[in-house]
């Protein structure tokens, strides 16, 4: 069993996986992400300020929300997040396109690469017979 304390209202309770928060704490903050949610449908435009402002949730909370995909900027919006790898602006997560892109090639060629070759198999000629045959 997993015992830790809530890093948001530090009581005891039995972590399985995700953050270090409670289930009450998590459940506080996920009624918040859907009052931000409607507010935003509500105000288009908002900044987060005036969204962290208007539904008493930190900016840096909305922040992480934009960061996880969770909410994105819309098109006309001034605000935008900046890719972490070549600082290109996009409207939600942590990586543009291109970059995401070029992860997934990287990540692709160095599983190929730690992959062992299949061995070719020598065609058998009638001299071979009962031979032991050893693989190249």
């Amino acid at each position: 069993m997993n015992i830790r304390n809530c890093r948001v209202c530090g009581r005891i309770y039995n972590y399985v996986s995700g953050p270090n928060t409670c289930p009450a704490c998590r459940e506080s903050l996920e009624a918040k992400f859907q009052e931000v949610k409607e507010y935003i449908r509500e105000h288009k435009g908002a900044g987060i300020a005036q969204v962290a402002e208007a539904c008493e949730v930190d900016a840096g909370q909305i922040r992480q929300w934009l960061r996880e995909d969770r909410l994105e900027v819309t098109e006309d919006s001034p605000l935008y997040l900046t890719c972490e790898t070549c600082g290109a602006p996009i409207r939600s997560g942590r990586f543009c396109e291109k970059c995401k892109n070029n992860v997934t090639r990287d990540l692709s060629d160095v599983l190929k690469a730690g992959r062992p070759q299949q061995p070719t198999l020598q065609k058998k000629s009638k001299e071979d017979g009962a031979k032991m045959r050893f693989l190249k």
